[in-house]
């Protein structure tokens, strides 16, 4: 499996990249991050201890629903759901829907690597 790079950046200076990119001043590195978090906080709470441990649920009991995940976690699939619709905002996990509406979660990558930038320039 890869590794999903993962940048913290404030919205302001998520745009300026963009932009920079956009304007062909700034050529992105292959290993530069791919998904932005706003703040460490952020990151933090999405990749908590629970939600790292549910993630690896799903990478080894490869769950056929939410409410097969439900049973293997003791969480509702309520929470189950909201959870993982945050963690697919971030490429964390891919949701694939099925038939009747049943909902596969599936973990892309087997690793995460948080890249920080202390000062710009």
């Amino acid at each position: 499996m890869k590794t999903l790079n993962i940048g913290i950046a404030s919205y302001e200076e998520m745009k300026a990249r963009t932009l920079a990119i956009a304007k062909g001043e700034l050529k992105p590195k292959p290993d530069d991050p791919q998904v932005w978090f706003p703040s460490p906080e952020s990151f933090a709470k999405v990749l908590s201890n629970k939600n790292r441990s549910l993630l690896q649920v799903i990478h080894q009991e490869r769950p056929e629903s939410i409410l097969a995940l439900s049973t293997a976690t003791g969480r509702t699939t309520g929470n189950l759901s909201r959870t993982l619709r945050t963690m697919e905002r971030y490429g964390l996990v891919r949701l694939h829907r099925g038939p009747r509406g049943m909902v596969r979660p599936e973990v892309p990558f087997r690793n995460v690597r948080l890249k920080v930038e202390l000062a710009h320039g």
